[in-house]
């Protein structure tokens, strides 16, 4: 379960006393360590650190522009100045990558169940270089910290590296060091170490991704198969399922009400969420109050619980477009609904002179009829830099997920909190990269890469097509999740993988213009771009993405034989609507000295005008494996348009 690989996890630092990163079973700290544990405030390298947290690091200067650390105000913005965590953002990401075994872990006493990280065996190096800024609310990141973060990650000898941060749109250049991520992503993948990046969380807007960099593996969100139905039961008897985390005691039948009006003169009536507190209290006052929103944020179901639990109210539930992100509400009861169910009620509030219902506690669900979901929050592709290059890669479970965290988070219960986010899902995907290099430790990042793609889910546990959240829930494809969902136990035999290096990625560089000197700075090396430019195309990612075919085109790529000796492989074609695909060859044949083979894709649009993106699949089986790629294709008989309408 990934014993003696690395994991380092750059982010806003680590709570060393929690569960999650307790030593016992583990075995010595790999020798080729080099790595240490800094010991500033609160943070005692050689007494915190052990077997399991094997390295501790804090990088400030970029953020206070190099001047002293010890001037930082503790007091109107608190922070550790050490490689302690202060908002538990880092610790959960640290414990859901590799944290040990803790039993009858649960979040007010939801989820319960055996907490562990995807490698709970792994190693955990932390690079605190995000700090937590009470002026924003949040944590934020200098690239400057974070470029000498995953400098000192490469030195100290970390097997993976773990990024759950991302810079909004618009993008810097993949070869700029304000790119952080990118330029620093780069050394590390040329040093054999995968770099898993979180895709952003400004979904479900199209061409929203980050950490776009071809050489970066960038992480999606899904919901699990689990859920949190609390029941709401109304007056006339009908029971309406909603989402929640609420552990309060059972509820009477109380009174509900929607505000609207008319009342007096000088009162607002408003069913407005955002603003409840506009309201009169003898309105909301011993009930529970409907409300709508647009947002999808847990922030406005929280600001809405709070407003109504200052006017005396009994419980708020929020009608909003399906966001699944929860969070409680100091054990008031609020809790979400979709519009439909929404409407539901407010007609049943309508339908009589005195409305009433009772909430009960939330309980957890795991399984049927709970469906995988791509989360509404997860930024979607196309990439904004390249098109060319599919991005997200794959998704993982980023909704809800139960990890370690910060005695200081809001959140905090009993050493665990329940987070969402594509930052959740990059450390579950870090974890699986982490056992993959633990069984196959000479294969490289795209390899590692490519098993994953090509092996995932395409559909949910049960079988059913996984549809993608947002307005409107439609059919995932591959701008909303890659290649699917990670399938960690097939990734571990994927049969063929698409392989790549360094050299590939500066023909990447080459081929969509960036100058020689820009390439040369990123490589620190001597480059220079040939004649004829390379085609971005023919770049031997897991995926075929031509965002802009006039009429046709060929693409070769090539697959490295990772399985039985003698395997041969066939074609499979699901072109996209409208287009025709050929490969050729149809069939491969590998053998003790064949280990490579190289085909090509000819792509042929039978479009007359410009069109969206159609989707489908190019799979080569052996009837043992069925390695998977997607195929992403838009027309463009006008190139460089945009079409508003």
């Amino acid at each position: 379960m990934g014993d003696k690989v690395i994991i380092g996890v750059v982010d806003s630092g680590i709570w060393p006393e929690s569960e999650s990163f307790s030593d016992k079973g583990l075995g010595p700290i790999p020798k080729r360590w080099k790595g240490t544990c800094e010991s500033k405030q609160s943070f005692n390298g050689s007494t915190v650190c052990n077997r399991k947290l094997i390295g501790a690091k804090y990088f400030i200067s970029g953020l206070i522009n190099g001047a002293d650390e010890s001037n930082w105000n503790t007091t109107e913005n608190p922070e550790y100045i050490s490689p302690r965590d202060f908002n538990g953002h880092g610790t959960h990401v640290a414990a859901t990558a590799a944290g040990s075994f803790v039993p009858d872990a649960s979040y007010l006493a939801l989820g319960r169940g055996t907490a562990r990280g995807g490698a709970p065996r792994a190693r955990i190096a932390m690079y605190k270089a995000c700090w937590h800024l009470a002026s924003i609310g949040t944590a934020t990141c200098s690239a400057a910290d974070m470029l000498k973060a995953i400098d000192e990650a490469i030195h100290d000898g970390v097997d993976v590296l773990s990024i759950s941060t991302s810079f909004p749109i618009p993008l810097f250049p993949e070869v700029d060091a304000q790119d952080a991520m990118a330029v620093g992503a780069f050394h590390a993948v040329a040093k054999g170490i995968p770099v898993v990046c979180s895709g952003g969380n400004a979904g479900p807007a199209s061409q929203t991704v980050t950490n776009t960099a071809p050489w970066i593996i960038t992480v999606a969100a899904t919901t699990q198969d689990r859920s949190f139905p609390t029941l709401i039961t109304l007056g006339n008897n009908i029971t309406i399922v909603g989402q929640a985390l609420y552990q309060g005691p059972d509820m009477d039948f109380t009174g509900l009400v929607y505000p609207e009006g008319p009342g007096a003169s000088n009162e607002t009536f408003s069913g407005v969420c955002e603003d409840l507190a506009k309201n009169p209290a003898r309105i909301i006052k011993e009930k529970i109050v409907l409300c709508f929103t647009k947002s999808t944020d847990y922030g406005t179901l929280i600001q809405a619980a709070s407003d109504v639990f200052n006017l005396d109210g009994y419980g708020v539930i929020v009608a909003r477009n399906p966001g699944y992100q929860l969070n409680p509400c100091d054990g008031f009861p609020c809790l979400a609904v979709d519009y439909e169910l929404g409407t539901d009620i407010l007609f049943y509030i309508r339908s009589t002179r005195s409305p009433v219902a009772k909430i009960q506690p939330t309980r957890t669900l795991v399984g049927l009829p709970v469906a995988t979901k791509v989360a509404t929050f997860s930024s979607r592709g196309p990439s904004s830099i390249t098109p060319a290059i599919l991005k997200p890669d794959i998704a993982a479970p980023g909704v809800n997920i139960l990890a370690a965290t910060s005695p200081n988070d809001t959140f905090y219960d009993r050493g665990f909190s329940m987070k969402s986010g594509t930052s959740m899902s990059t450390p579950v995907v870090a974890g699986i990269v982490a056992l993959l290099k633990s069984l196959h430790p000479h294969w490289s990042p795209a390899a590692i890469r490519s098993a994953i793609v090509t092996t995932a889910w395409r559909t949910d546990p049960s079988g059913e097509p996984i549809f993608a959240d947002g307005s409107n829930r439609k059919l995932a494809d591959p701008f909303d999740y890659g290649g699917g969902v990670v399938n960690s136990e097939k990734a571990a035999k994927p049969g063929l993988v698409y392989d790549m290096g360094v050299n590939d990625y500066v023909l990447y560089l080459c081929s969509v213009g960036y100058t020689d000197s820009s390439i040369t700075r990123l490589v620190r090396k001597k480059t220079v771009c040939g004649n004829p430019k390379p085609s971005v195309l023919d770049l031997n990612l897991p995926s075929i993405t031509i965002p802009n075919l006039a009429k046709e085109v060929t693409i070769t790529r090539t697959v490295t034989n990772v399985g039985t000796v003698g395997s041969v492989y066939k074609a499979v074609i699901e072109a996209p609507m409208g287009v025709n695909v050929t490969v050729t060859p149809s069939t491969l044949v590998f053998n003790a000295k064949t280990r490579k083979l190289s085909f090509k894709v000819r792509v042929l649009t039978n479009h007359r005008v410009n069109t969206g993106y159609y989707f489908g699949s190019l799979t080569w089986t052996d009837s043992v494996h069925n390695v998977v790629i997607p195929l992403s294709v838009r027309t463009q008989i006008l190139q460089r348009y945009y079409d508003e309408n």
